[in-house]
């Protein structure tokens, strides 16, 4: 799977000096990281949805394009696959492969031992961000 993502973003950055009238990736990139951002939500949404609905197959399809809009993003924001595999590696070398690192510092040290969770901590609470500031939100 990572070399597939890794063939993915060598694509990606590739296609950064295409026309944007011939290339999709090259016309995503020049629309900015705001555009991404809302690319990538959609299909995540869509993944659920389908999810949802017990569509298996429409979960592969939209599981693929939620991929490729990650790795659009990731290449616009300057991460690279292998930052995300270093990631991964530390977590599961804490947690486990199938843990997710928790938010909270008391959760993380049930978790893992005080040496091991002192080398990871939390990403502080992001503020929200209006993906699309040039649409007006609906009046109802």
């Amino acid at each position: 799977m990572s070399d597939s993502l890794d063939r993915l973003y060598s694509a990606v950055i590739a296609a950064r000096d295409l026309d944007p009238d011939l290339s999709r990736t090259a016309r995503l990139l020049r629309e900015g990281n705001a555009k991404m951002a809302k690319k990538l939500a959609e299909e995540a949404v869509e993944v659920v949805i389908d999810a949802m609905s017990g569509k298996t197959d429409a979960v592969i399809r939209e599981s693929a394009d939620l991929l490729y809009n990650l790795t659009v993003l990731w290449a616009a924001c300057g991460v690279r696959p292998q930052d995300v595999w270093d990631e991964m590696q530390q977590r599961e070398r804490i947690l486990g492969i199938a843990e997710k690192l928790p938010k909270s510092p008391g959760k993380r040290r049930a978790k893992a031992d005080s040496a091991s969770a002192a080398a990871i901590s939390p990403a502080p609470r992001r503020p929200s961000l209006v993906l699309d500031a040039r649409r007006p939100p609906k009046q109802r």
